[in-house]
């Protein structure tokens, strides 16, 4: 498993790339880049997001 953005809900507010705790996320340009072998499905973005845009899946 790992993170997914769904870019059309995401408000790119940020939050996911400083809770992530192995560095997997990151706002690039203005998209969030998840790196999935990185990813160790913590589910702490998920849990912050507050618009719902991040999810875990195979």
């Amino acid at each position: 498993m790992a993170a997914v953005n769904n870019q059309k809900k995401c408000c790119y507010c940020g939050g996911c790339p400083i809770v992530c705790p192995v560095q997997a996320i990151e706002l690039v340009d203005e998209r969030i880049a998840i790196d999935r072998e990185k990813c160790t499905s913590c589910g702490n973005c998920v849990k912050l997001c507050p618009v719902g845009a991040m999810s875990l899946e195979r």
